[in-house]
Formats: structure tokens, sequence, C-alpha cells
């Protein structure tokens, strides 16, 4: 428990959307309270959104603030967790890209982790920037301009990025000093070449699919039986449409055509 509360009276707002990862929201902003921080979960749309861990369904949190009503003079600082969908989405927001450039531009502190960065990326933040970030994102990185760095926390000025949810202990130990305005233990390197991409993949994306749960023989023969019965139900509602049709297109007597032929026929 940090007693010192050294983030008393900070406003940090944490951006995020469907498909954050779940573990680097929750340690990370349990951090920030437990320092002394005030903070704010802003999101593209109000209501609930759903968390993931990896691949899988997490658990619903509340939204603060959609983003339209978030304005970056309100905070001292913002947080980002990563996760597959959701930097992915906040990328493409117009309102979100400006929101980011606003604390870019005040020198206000910005923490990122995994794939957050993307969203540097597209806000045209990421050139002569050094970073790390999920392996899977890195050449987006390089190409948009950023030195890549293979380490589990990258202090830059006044980004700091986490490589992944492995690396939350690392994160969080740099996290209320970055946030307090520490200046950073080291200055990074001027003009220095970036960390090459790995040989492999984590493992971490495999193990998550390979253990996720198959069906069982029953739900699968309830789900067979749910088809049929969809299909005979299906069959039972066409059968008056055709009595009805063949009924329709018998030839009608010669009352009724009598009755249809036209005034001054012959």
């Amino acid at each position: 428990m940090n007693t010192s509360k050294s983030l008393s009276g900070k406003r940090i707002a944490v951006l995020a959307a469907d498909g954050f990862e779940q573990a680097e929201l929750r340690t990370p902003l349990a951090a920030l309270v437990d320092g002394g921080a005030e903070t704010t979960l802003v999101s593209l749309r109000r209501g609930r959104i759903r968390g993931m861990h990896m691949h899988q369904p997490g658990d619903l949190v509340r939204v603060d603030k959609a983003i339209d009503d978030a304005q970056a003079d309100d905070y001292d600082g913002l947080l980002v967790p990563g996760g597959y969908i959701s930097p992915d989405s906040l990328r493409q927001s117009a309102r979100v890209r400006a929101f980011v450039r606003q604390f870019d531009a005040a020198g206000k502190p910005i923490a990122l982790l995994s794939q957050a960065p993307l969203i540097l990326v597209s806000a045209g933040l990421a050139p002569r920037r050094t970073l790390t970030s999920w392996p899977g994102i890195r050449d987006d990185a390089v190409n948009a301009g950023a030195t890549w760095l293979n380490q589990e926390v990258v202090r830059d000025a006044h980004v700091l990025s986490c490589r992944c949810t492995q690396d939350l202990a690392a994160f969080v130990q740099a996290l209320a000093p970055f946030f307090a305005g520490e200046p950073p233990a080291q200055t990074n390197v001027a003009g220095a070449q970036s960390d090459p991409a790995q040989d492999m993949p984590l493992e971490q994306p495999n193990q998550s699919l390979r253990w996720l749960a198959a069906p069982s023989f029953g739900t699968m023969l309830s789900l067979a039986l749910l088809g049929v019965g969809v299909m005979a139900a299906q069959r039972g509602r066409h059968r008056p449409n055709a009595a009805a049709e063949k009924r329709s297109d018998a030839p009608a007597s010669d009352s009724s055509r009598t009755a249809r032929a036209p005034l001054g026929g012959e």
C-alpha cells in the first residue's frame, strides 16, 4: 500500500474502448488510486465497455465520460491500456487522436501499454519517439519513425510505454514517479537503432487459444436438435401458404368468370 499518496490531487484520464486488455486497465488503475490520483474512464461512447483476457471476454466496466465530452485541459495525465481490439478502435477516432495530441502538445504524461502506441502512430506522434510495445506492432512503430526497444518499460520524456502484460510489475513501479513529474532516470541516446523484430511470436496468444473450451457432445447434439426444430417449424409455416397458392391457381367457375367480365363486353 502506498501511504505517501504521491499522486494526491492528480487527475488521470484512462482511455479505453471495447476489447481493452483487462489486466492492463485494472492493475495500473489500482496503483493510481492507491497513490491518491483521481481517475476518469473515457471511451468512445457512454455506458459500459467489455474487457478481454487476451482472446477471451472479460468483465464490463462503466464509462465515466464519452470522448466527445472530454477535454485534455481537465487532466494531468493520460493512461491507455492495450489489447487487440481497443487501441485499433480508438486510433480510428478523430476525436481520440485530437485528445492525445493535446496531451502531447502540453507535455503532459502519456502512459501506453502493449498495443496502445498504435494511437501515437495514427496521431502522427511516433516520429523521433523511443518506445516499446507489444512486439507484434514493432514494425508499425518503426515504419512511423519511432525507435523501438525490446524492453519491459521505456520512458521518452513525457511518454512511458510498456511492452506487454507480463511486464506490468515494472510498469506499475515506474507509473507513480512518472505521473508525479519526476525526471527520467536516464536519457535515451539520440539516433539509437531499433531492436530487431522477434524471430518467433510470443507464446501467450497461442496458449490462450489452445485452452479455449471445446463444445461438448451434449452441446453439439442440442444445437443439432434445435436446427431440426427450426427447419420443421419453417416447413410447417410454408404448408398453408402452398395450399392457398393451389386454391388461387384453380380454374375459376363460369359464374366467377362472368362476374369478373369487364363492362361492355360481348
